[in-house]
């Protein structure tokens, strides 16, 4: 009886109550503001929310690229796209952590500190399908520097990653250049992918990046 008990005990404390719903709890970290958005893996920013993603100590693999962020006072809580390694530090984008910290935009309340106490969790990619701005939903890549991730998830083909990337003719992440077009890749024909104009091509492009500018709350270009 004692062990059913304990068991039951343990059981419950890996939940926690969030206005009524039981959620389970996540890994406890502290988190930290970032206020420019790059992404190691080539993520193009215009197709994206760019105000919703984690930086994390980790490498970015080709499955656990959709995190759940739970502010540990509050229990306010955010899906955030994990797509891009930091240097140590566990980051989100300011207006993220901004809105997690204090329940508001970082444009309609900016504040200022560091560290905050805050929980993770890994789930579904498909969670965080309203974070892309795309029509097929897919994780949209720069097609000249996102084939060595690329390649990698296609080698496990059972992968998120593998089964729902579209790569376009960008050409950084910020999209500062480019044309904004699909491309297809068929590594049985060549280990590039094939673009309707050239690839890497330096056109300018206007598909505007935006950060928001801390302390402030100002939109800057990227």
């Amino acid at each position: 009886m004692f062990a059913s008990l304990t068991a039951a005990v343990a059981i419950a404390a890996s939940f926690i109550t969030v206005e009524g719903a039981a959620i389970k709890r996540g890994t406890g970290i502290s988190v930290t503001p970032h206020v420019q958005y790059s992404s190691s893996v080539g993520v193009l920013g215009c197709k994206i929310n760019t105000n919703r993603v984690a930086y994390w100590p980790s490498s970015v693999g080709c499955d656990n690229i959709c995190v759940r962020v739970t502010h540990t006072d509050s229990g306010r809580t955010l899906n955030l796209l994990k797509i891009d390694q930091s240097g140590g530090a566990y980051d989100i984008s300011y207006d993220a952590w901004n809105y997690l910290s204090s329940g508001k935009s970082a444009t309609e309340s900016p504040q200022m500190g560091g560290g905050v106490a805050m929980t993770y969790e890994d789930v579904p990619a498909s969670e965080c399908a309203d974070l892309i701005n795309t029509p097929s939903k897919k994780l949209p890549l720069t097609a000249a520097n996102s084939m060595n991730y690329v390649a990698s998830c296609i080698s496990q083909p059972s992968s998120w990653v593998a089964q729902n990337y579209e790569m376009y003719n960008i050409l950084d992440p910020i999209c500062h250049w480019g044309v904004d077009e699909v491309c297809s890749l068929d590594l049985n024909v060549s280990n590039q992918p094939s673009c309707p104009h050239t690839l890497g091509v330096t056109t300018p492009l206007n598909l505007p990046v935006t950060n928001i500018e801390y302390g402030t709350g100002n939109p800057v270009a990227a």
